[in-house]
């Protein structure tokens, strides 16, 4: 690649959401351990990235809104420095992805870093090193390089990729209000207790068998309802309106319901007036998949690359 040469992508960065959440226990590294399932949805971040080689690495993020210590940085250079490469990189982030929501939107963006550069120097790193960049990074980083639906362990780190599961009609609620991780588990590791965590073992394996979403749990509701009664108000009103179940996902502060049919959900939009919503989709592995392949369709030696096992997709999130 000759050293005047810019390239420039655009490439997205979705959304998660727990479709269940259990907090075991207060480990000895300090972190907790959980089990959760992660699912990809299509209300997503975009990201432009100009490239150019260079004799020093620089490293800009333009964005939407202010982000202080974006993890787009810190994933760029980390993964510059593991291609041995230094490179002129500027990003620019259309976020569309509520901050503080328990969506996972900083760690998509990171994510999507580390697998759209490599591809666009002309090189490769292999998934189970990308694996480890993401994972020092921030827990959560790794699942964004799989996407789909996977079972959670660990810190978060660890996953178990699992069947897609479908969710064609999910209505997403983002109140104004950001709830701080810390503060939230916290909070919540004053009310952990041993004798708990077999049940909710045994809980997490059952819906992983059955896949009955209104049987799930996130053990930070307890908690931030407590502290943020409005949210709970909003699953309440997503019950009302008629949804199937209804979660906060990750710490808060956002929720979403489940609903069967596309008439059902649009009946609940109108019930539903006063709330910042989003109508969204479950994005499937293949499809999160093709559409990064797509994305880099236009990056010269991306074919003579190897590819990484999963990768983002091009996909509006409906705004209602």
């Amino acid at each position: 690649m000759a050293t005047s040469e810019t390239l420039e992508v655009r490439v997205p960065a979705f959304a998660k959401l727990n479709l269940d959440l259990r907090v075991l226990y207060k480990r000895r590294d300090g972190y907790h351990e959980l089990r959760s399932i992660f699912q990809t949805v299509s209300l997503a971040d975009r990201i432009g990235i100009r490239f150019r080689r260079s004799r020093r690495t620089e490293v800009r993020v333009s964005a939407n809104v202010e982000i202080p210590d974006n993890l787009m940085v810190r994933a760029a250079r980390l993964c510059l420095e593991q291609l041995k490469i230094s490179a002129a990189v500027e990003f620019e982030l259309d976020k569309r992805i509520p901050m503080g929501a328990g969506l996972g939107g900083g760690s998509s963006d990171a994510a999507a870093v580390l697998l759209a550069l490599p591809a666009i120097a002309g090189r490769s790193i292999a998934l189970s090193r990308l694996h480890e960049m993401a994972a020092r990074l921030g827990s959560d980083i790794p699942f964004f390089l799989l996407g789909g639906t996977a079972a959670v362990a660990g810190r978060g780190d660890e996953l178990y990729p699992l069947e897609d599961w479908r969710g064609e009609h999910v209505l997403l609620v983002s109140p104004k209000l950001h709830v701080p991780t810390a503060g939230a588990y916290g909070a919540l590791s004053t009310q952990l207790a041993a004798d708990d965590v077999q049940p909710k073992l045994s809980e997490f394996q059952e819906l992983l068998w059955t896949r009955e979403l209104a049987r799930a749990k996130n053990d930070f509701e307890p908690v931030v309802f407590a502290q943020h009664p409005a949210v709970k108000a909003i699953r309440g009103r997503l019950l009302r309106a008629g949804a199937s179940s209804a979660l906060m996902t990750g710490s808060g502060s956002s929720v979403f319901g489940m609903f069967s049919t596309a008439e059902e959900l649009h009946a609940a939009v109108s019930r539903l007036g006063g709330l910042r919503l989003s109508r969204v989709r479950f994005v499937g592995r293949a499809a999160y998949q093709a559409a990064w392949r797509r994305a880099l369709r236009g990056v010269p030696n991306y074919g003579h690359a190897s590819r990484p096992a999963a990768l983002p997709i091009w996909s509006d999130d409906e705004r209602v």
